[in-house]
């Protein structure tokens, strides 16, 4: 017997991990106390789901946030990129975001799209504020958050509509879900109003932190009329002052004139402030023990109020002005809308309301009845749904089909940027920048290049050797016994003297040159002036140009092996490194900061160790070099290059952006070393590693190796790769293809994976 296959609607599996990015109470704001009860319904809701709450933190250091809250600073725009990276590792598989301009840093809060363009993670954005008319950064940062977003929130009708007729948004991405509300039993306010000492009196209430936009002078000019029906009504405004609004006036300038029109108008006894911040359970309880719940707001725009959805989920006959919500929820007979700033309408309705206690009964009735679709176990439910929707249709990301052999080293790009003098600095696109001159770290850089090429014409090497050579003999300066770094295009230098880590770099240019060069005469050259140049910067004192020191110095070792100033030179500088170690527990590494070409510093002891035949010296490279290639190895894998946000920041895990090549190149020759001098064929998987980030396989899944003609795009950006191609990248991916070009060479095999299938590096 046969069967016809039934469609089955397909279930999204269960979300294990979100990420939940807005406020945190007890900071004293809306979006504090709606994210925070988000986060409560969520994890009441579905006990296996892990909630990660990350909060804005306006960094004046006035909250205690609870333990489990992960603060961001909001004008911090580094950890933004922390705060992505923590997201991308703890393995969410969803981000939650309660957007409103103001709680971010930057021009209309565009910080947060920074955070968000580090991840690759579904996102749904509830929007608590959809301006009709915004101004530039306000349309910029909207229309970011849009296209980023696999579904928007709002919690009203209105917000749907204006996001379809101002935004263009499509039908499909938007979800109305309105605001949550605790879930309690409907009570008659006579039975609760003796715990505030209420009872007998027909209390009108509003809460929320008191703000100008709130309208509560007019509520209270309505109060004379009220009073005058019901004399023992009392008006109570429940809340604090907004911390803003006190900081801006410089105290409590806004409540004191409130009182003051309140006994202007004769009704101070009629009208009570509670000056103070409600828990929760409290201010249900004075909901409860209201008669009538009021909102006589402002603004029209406003779209969502939480004060007033709490008020529909108790039961509370409703009298507001009509902001988009109020219309929404109390335009079918749950509620009582009157005119923005009309006192005596809201009068009119309070009274009818005070006076009929059947019709105050029926609108109780009718918002508690709607209230039951608001609880924030509904809410919960629904959002859990937005976000495993988002994650089950966010798009695969479709990795190119791409070759990652070997690339054959190509000159193409490197000439390009080249002229008489020297190479340029940088590029406008793959066009040399002429305003920005040259300098010695490229030309140093490129005559290294010159040395390892394989297979070059011998007119044109002779001919590229001798002008970068040309550059670094002229970058001498006998004045200062240093070398000049920068030279504007006129060939005028700069300076007198270059930093640290360039005379470094121009040392160990003229080491390599004096074992690698083709010609005799570019050897003689480089050892000639190697010498002369080399005990005046004994006292270079950065890690990184005691490094290139060491790496300079060993090839002539190599070159010259009894050269006693090298080897002097690499005993003492190496001892110098050793004793460099952070201190910090599981910090394996030389300085308390990762920066740039980090994998020299290791690289540069394990070539010392092995010169001077010292072991604690190579462990000491092996371990630093192993401690850096994890954290260049992002969880899926693939290498991550130490990103330029990380330079500067103390102990810090590093940020993934923005990417350099340079850390490619050195990753790959450092790893080329430390198989040199192990034999550890696990070196060469952690060297084609670092490689196959040129070609793509990277956090962006983009090729920055421009095949064609030899080109090397200057990063890798959260938004793709920055396009200009300077000496440094072109440089780096020409270095470091000559690099696995020559283990290819010597059949070095790398090991694939834990079944230890090995492939041969060919080109």
């Amino acid at each position: 017997m046969s069967h016809v296959p039934v469609d089955k609607e397909i279930v999204p599996a269960p979300l294990h991990r979100i990420a939940l990015i807005g406020n945190s109470m007890p900071r004293r704001c809306g979006i504090a106390t709606f994210t925070t009860h988000c986060r409560d319904a969520m994890a009441e809701a579905f006990p296996n789901l892990i909630v990660d709450h990350y909060a804005m933190d306006d960094g004046r250091g006035e909250i205690d946030y609870p333990a489990d809250v992960i603060r961001i600073p909001q004008f911090d725009a580094i950890a933004y990129s922390e705060a992505a990276r923590r997201i991308e590792e703890s393995g969410a598989e969803a981000i939650w975001l309660q957007h409103e301009f103001g709680i971010f840093g930057g021009p209309a809060g565009d910080m947060i799209l920074g955070l968000l363009d580090r991840t690759n993670l579904p996102l749904v954005s509830t929007f608590h504020t959809i301006l009709e008319s915004p101004n530039p950064h306000e349309r910029r940062v909207a229309d970011a958050l849009i296209a980023r977003s696999s579904q928007i929130m709002v919690m009203a009708q209105r917000g749907r509509d204006i996001l379809l007729s101002h935004y263009d948004v499509p039908d499909s991405k938007i979800a109305v879900i309105p605001h949550g509300v605790p879930d309690r039993p409907h009570v008659d306010p006579e039975t609760v109003k003796p715990l505030f000492g209420w009872q007998n009196r027909p209390v009108i209430l509003t809460f929320g932190l008191l703000a100008p936009d709130k309208g509560i002078d007019v509520m209270i000019r309505a109060m004379p009329d009220v009073v005058t029906r019901h004399p023992d009504a009392l008006y109570v405004v429940l809340g604090a002052t907004h911390p803003n609004i006190v900081r801006e006036q410089g105290g409590e300038v806004l409540r004191d004139e409130l009182k003051a029109l309140a006994c202007s108008l004769g009704v101070e006894r009629n009208v009570a402030f509670v000056d103070r911040y409600v828990e929760q359970e409290e201010l249900l309880d004075q909901l409860q023990a209201a008669d009538i719940y009021v909102t006589p707001y402002l603004n029209p725009a406003q779209v969502t109020s939480g004060t007033l959805s709490y008020a529909v989920g108790m039961g509370k006959p409703i009298v507001s002005t009509p902001y988009v919500q109020a219309r929404e929820v109390l335009g079918s007979d749950v509620g009582c809308l009157v005119p923005f700033r009309d006192p005596q309408a809201m009068a009119q309705a309070l009274i009818a309301l005070l006076d009929d206690k059947v019709l105050s009964d029926t609108h109780a009735t009718r918002a508690y009845a709607y209230g039951r679709t608001m609880i924030w176990s509904e809410l919960a439910r629904n959002v859990e749904r937005l976000l495993s929707e988002a994650r089950a249709i966010q798009p695969a990301r479709l990795i190119p089909r791409r070759s990652y052999d070997i690339l054959a080293p190509d000159l193409s790009a490197v000439l390009r940027m080249s002229d008489a003098t020297g190479m340029f600095q940088h590029g406008i696109l793959s066009v040399p920048d002429r305003r920005h001159g040259y300098c010695i770290d490229d030309n140093a850089r490129a005559l290294i290049l010159m040395s390892q090429m394989p297979a070059l014409d011998d007119k044109l090497r002779d001919q590229w050797m001798t002008t970068y050579a040309a550059f670094v003999q002229y970058a001498w300066n006998p004045d200062r016994s240093s070398f000049r770094n920068f030279m504007a295009f006129d060939r005028s230098w700069c300076e007198d003297a270059g930093s640290e880590d360039s005379c470094g770099r121009a040392v160990w240019s003229l080491g390599v040159t004096a074992r690698d060069a083709q010609f005799e005469k570019h050897r003689r050259w480089a050892m000639a002036l190697f010498d002369h140049s080399m005990v005046a910067h004994r006292a270079l004192g950065s890690p990184r140009s005691k490094a290139f020191l060491i790496l300079g110095a060993s090839a002539i070792l190599d070159a010259s092996p009894g050269h006693g100033l090298a080897r002097e030179m690499i005993g003492t500088l190496s001892a110098d490194l050793m004793t460099l170690h952070a201190t910090k527990s599981e910090w394996t590494w030389f300085e308390d900061v990762l920066a740039y070409d980090n994998a020299r510093l290791p690289q540069a002891l394990l070539l010392a160790g092995q010169h001077l035949g010292d072991k604690r010296i190579i462990d000491r490279g092996v371990a630093t070099l192993d401690w850096l290639t994890d954290k260049q190895t992002a969880p899926e894998g693939h290498f991550r290059a130490i990103g330029t946000e990380s330079f500067g920041r103390a102990f810090g895990h590093p940020l993934p952006f923005d990417q350099q090549p340079l850390e490619a190149q050195a990753s790959v020759e450092a790893a080329a070393t430390a198989y040199g001098v192990t034999k550890d064929a696990r070196w060469l998987s952690v060297a084609d590693n670092a490689y196959r980030w040129f070609l793509g396989q990277n956090d962006n899944h983009m090729p920055l190796a421009t095949v064609a003609d030899g080109g090397c795009y200057d990063g890798l950006t959260p938004h793709g790769v920055n396009e200009n191609q300077g000496a440094e990248s072109i440089l780096a991916l020409q270095l470091a293809s000559c690099a696995m070009n020559a283990m290819s060479n010597r059949q070095y095999i790398i090991p694939k994976g834990d079944n230890r299938d090995i492939e041969m590096l060919s080109a």
